[in-house]
C-alpha cells in the first residue's frame, strides 16, 4: 500500500538575507524586544537569534600584510631590539619581535604551519 507525506508549514533550510537578520535581531534584543516572541513568529529556534547577534557583534577579521625581509639564501636583517627567529620545517623563518602582540605571532606561525 502506498502512502503520500504532505509537510506544511515553513520549508527547514531556509535562507536569511543580512537584512532579515538585522531586522529579527533589532525586534528580538532593541527596546521592549522578546527573544522568544521573535523567534516564535519568525518560527526559528531562540538560539539561532543568538547565534546571529554573536557573529554581528564579532570584530572583523584583522588582516595585517607581511613584508619579506630576506629570501631564504640572504640572511635575515637584525631587528631593532629584542626579537626571537623561528624557522618552521620547510625552510620558512619567522622573526618575531618581543613587542609583537601574541594573537599575531599565533596567527602567523598557525598559517605557515
Amino acid at each position: 500500500m502506498a502512502y503520500t507525506t504532505v509537510i506544511t508549514g515553513p520549508e527547514r533550510r531556509r535562507r536569511w538575507s543580512e537584512e532579515q537578520k538585522l531586522e529579527l535581531l533589532a525586534e528580538a534584543f532593541g527596546p521592549g524586544g522578546s527573544v522568544t516572541e521573535t523567534a516564535r513568529r519568525a518560527d526559528i529556534c531562540t538560539s539561532l537569534l543568538y547565534r546571529w547577534r554573536r557573529a554581528a557583534l564579532a570584530p572583523p577579521p584583522c588582516l595585517t600584510p607581511a613584508v619579506l625581509i630576506a629570501s631564504s639564501d640572504e640572511p635575515a636583517e637584525r631587528a631593532q631590539g629584542p626579537a626571537m627567529l623561528v624557522e618552521l620545517p620547510g625552510g620558512a623563518r619567522v622573526q618575531v619581535m618581543a613587542s609583537a602582540p601574541a594573537d599575531l605571532v599565533t596567527a602567523t606561525l598557525k598559517a605557515l604551519r
